[in-house]
């Protein structure tokens, strides 16, 4: 089944979410303190996927369209709004943390190198154990989002399970036709700047001047874009 390992992610960061709700009663300097230590830890992360990109110049183009394009649509505003949807549907008071845990969750789960290449696996080998290790990742890490930022890191499994599955079902097809060596490219350039972005994150987590991190998504298609020139260019 090709969409096991998305489908145990996705159950992984609601179980997560829901114990963390339950949970909520830790005192806020040590959400805080706990906080700080997944930042830190997110931007080491980030770093160490950060230099695994083999063409630079790449990165630093697909991130600088990417941004454009992201601003320009604004596409962390847009989700910002989805959560603000939701809330209003549960019948919240407006302006609560159910946005704010939304998007970050969201994009802490999906910018990274384990949900590409674990859907890739899951795709073109049918192998889910990259997945499987990092539902018991997010598992763990939405206990503490939802601690702090509430259940809207529940409804973040939604975007999860919706971007883990698509790579995963396209990943059946382009096995059939996309070079092995374009391939690995591929997933190291998108690694890398995944990589920056979870640097990002841990940046806001740590609680620099936000960056917002959501418009830059478009990077991700553009470095496919740009890989493809490239290889077809240099014939890899």
């Amino acid at each position: 089944m090709v969409l096991f390992g998305t489908i145990v992610n996705g159950v992984a960061i609601v179980i997560g979410a829901w114990l963390g709700i339950r949970l909520r009663r830790i005192s806020s300097d040590m959400k805080e303190t706990v906080m700080k230590a997944i930042g830190l830890a997110v931007i080491v992360l980030g770093i160490t996927m950060a230099l695994e990109g083999q063409q630079f110049l790449l990165v630093i183009i697909s991130l600088a369209l990417g941004g454009v394009l992201g601003e320009r649509w604004n596409i962390e505003g847009k989700l910002n709004e989805v959560g603000s949807w939701i809330e209003r549907k549960m019948k919240r008071k407006s302006g609560g943390t159910l946005a704010e845990g939304f998007v970050a969750a969201t994009l802490l789960f999906v910018v990274g190198a384990m949900a590409i290449i674990g859907a890739l696996d899951s795709g073109f080998r049918n192998d889910h154990s990259v997945l499987l290790t990092k539902s018991v990742l997010d598992g763990f890490s939405s206990i503490i989002f939802a601690a702090t930022l509430g259940i809207g890191v529940m409804f973040s499994a939604i975007p999860v399970v919706l971007y883990q599955g698509s790579i995963a079902l396209a990943a059946t097809f382009i096995i059939r036709w996309l070079p092995e060596a374009w391939l690995d490219l591929i997933i190291s350039e998108i690694t890398a700047v995944g990589g920056i972005m979870i640097i990002g994150i841990g940046l806001n987590l740590l609680g620099m001047p936000k960056i917002r991190i959501a418009n830059l998504l478009p990077a991700i298609l553009i470095t496919v874009l740009l890989v493809l020139i490239y290889s077809q260019w240099f014939a890899l």
